[in-house]
């Protein structure tokens, strides 16, 4: 089971090993860098690995101070799916992930910095 050990402005820490770029955190431990078709808005295009991982629930990070805008695309696209969503500041969708990764099948998209 991953496990977000630290995150600050820019980085992120995910079982002992550090990432300088935006991630998608996987239940199984699985890291992907996400890159997004614009840096802080969220598309469907931008979630595919997630939705073709068939998560239970997606926790987005928004950024430190929540700039990233999750758009109304991503959030039907998960609903049609039955994939629950969380939107938070990163600091605390990383604390989110660790809750809910021993439960449900979580996965955590998580912007770094502003």
């Amino acid at each position: 089971m991953p496990e977000v050990n630290d995150y600050s402005f820019g980085r992120i820490v995910v079982d002992g090993k550090e990432y300088s770029s935006d991630i998608i955190l996987f239940w199984n431990g699985r890291v992907e860098k996400w890159w997004r078709k614009e840096g802080h808005h969220v598309y469907v295009e931008d979630i595919k690995p997630i939705l073709d991982a068939k998560p239970d629930v997606v926790v987005f990070g928004t950024g430190k101070y929540g700039v990233m805008k999750v758009g109304s695309d991503v959030k039907r696209a998960l609903e049609e799916k039955n994939i629950e969503f969380i939107e938070m500041i990163s600091e605390k969708a990383a604390e989110k992930f660790n809750e809910l990764v021993g439960k449900k099948r979580a996965v955590l998209a998580i912007h770094l910095t502003c």
